[in-house]
């Protein structure tokens, strides 16, 4: 596989061959020795980039190289950023924050996506029918209504679904003795029977707490523990002091 570079209209060419078996004029860093402002082309592809630095990070896409690692987990990445957003899935962190709710998240795009849910926004239209929806991925996984796609299939019966939360009830449900539903902790290794119970246990890691009391602006990390605090204000006292009384 060779890669080809334009570069002011010189054709450099950059082969995939070890670097012994380079002639001078053939080898990448005969490209990446050229001024960063010289805009460069992607001879596999066309795009166009801003310099030969930036093609040759750009170029890992076409030969795989993926040489940033992550520690915990072994997956590879093509560009070190890419490897910094991926750490935060093991510590936790969360610093981008939605201003109208204060849930939080790991990257900016997140909280974009996330906002049209205050906002009421769907920007993606179905071409077929013209159901909108606020996520590019749920527009796709929509269109399998009209495509008939079914990309997961049961490795026990080989049944195929269009979404996977069908392909898991149907295991569940046909397939009890292989699959059992459960919700693992990535970061301490706790089981859950419910997702809703898993994401509520994550918060004690992450410290996220999505629910406010409006009256007096405290934060919660449970929807539960929000109305047991909003009795503070309206002074409700839903147990009568038998109720409370210990047999």
């Amino acid at each position: 596989m060779q890669l080809h570079s334009w570069v002011w209209g010189t054709l450099k060419l950059a082969t995939l061959r070890p670097p012994s078996q380079h002639r001078p004029e053939e080898t990448v860093w005969t490209v990446l020795r050229r001024s960063a402002k010289e805009p460069v082309v992607c001879a596999v592809c066309g795009r166009v980039f801003p310099s030969a630095a930036t093609l040759e990070l750009h170029q890992r896409v076409h030969t795989g190289e993926r040489p940033y690692t992550c520690p915990h987990c072994g997956k590879g990445f093509a560009q070190p950023n890419n490897l910094r957003v991926h750490l935060l899935i093991h510590t936790g962190e969360r610093r981008y924050r939605c201003t109208l709710c204060g849930k939080t998240f790991n990257r900016p795009k997140k909280v974009e996506i996330h906002q049209r849910v205050h906002t009421g926004e769907k920007p993606f239209s179905c071409s077929t029918c013209g159901k909108m929806f606020s996520e590019a991925g749920n527009l796709r996984k929509h269109q399998r209504v009209h495509t008939g796609e079914k990309p997961y299939t049961c490795e026990m019966c080989g049944k195929g679904f269009a979404w996977i939360r069908n392909l898991k009830t149907h295991q569940q449900k046909s397939h009890p003795g292989r699959y059992r539903k459960s919700y693992v902790c990535k970061v301490c290794g706790k089981v859950f029977t419910g997702l809703s119970n898993l994401e509520a246990h994550e918060r004690v890691h992450t410290g996220e707490k999505p629910f406010r009391c409006d009256t007096c602006g405290k934060r919660f990390s449970e929807a539960g523990n929000l109305k047991k605090h909003q009795r503070v204000h309206t002074g409700e006292k839903p147990f009568k002091p038998e109720q409370l009384e210990v047999p």
